[in-house]
């Protein structure tokens, strides 16, 4: 497994999603903004409202992520990568497999 190469993709896409998101957002913004949106009362789409919660929800979870792949770079370069925050104990391959940033083995995880 090549810890850094899995976390560099899963960056990338994250970057990518926190880009699309952030373009939408903006999207609303000037839908909003120029008064001439009047998605309350269209009966098939979504509202402004609820396309703005559920991109902001996307949006931060994209942050979030990219927040937890960047400190697993982070401690592969300082050499803590593998190493449970909370109890020390080697976080089993297995698990760093399926979630490369993971921080806490499945003890601590829970």
């Amino acid at each position: 497994m090549d810890a850094e190469a899995l976390l560099l993709a899963r960056r990338d896409e994250l970057l990518r999603a926190i880009g699309v998101s952030g373009d939408e957002l903006a999207g609303i913004r000037v839908a909003r903004s120029d008064g001439t949106a009047d998605d309350e009362h269209d009966p098939e789409g979504s509202t402004l409202s609820s396309d703005w919660s559920r991109i902001t929800s996307l949006h931060s979870t994209a942050l979030a992520g990219l927040d937890e792949v960047d400190r697993a770079l982070e401690r592969l370069r300082d050499g803590t990568y593998g190493v449970c925050v909370s109890c020390g104990a080697r976080i089993p391959d297995a698990r760093l497999e399926v979630r490369p940033w993971a921080d806490r083995c499945v003890a601590c995880a829970v």
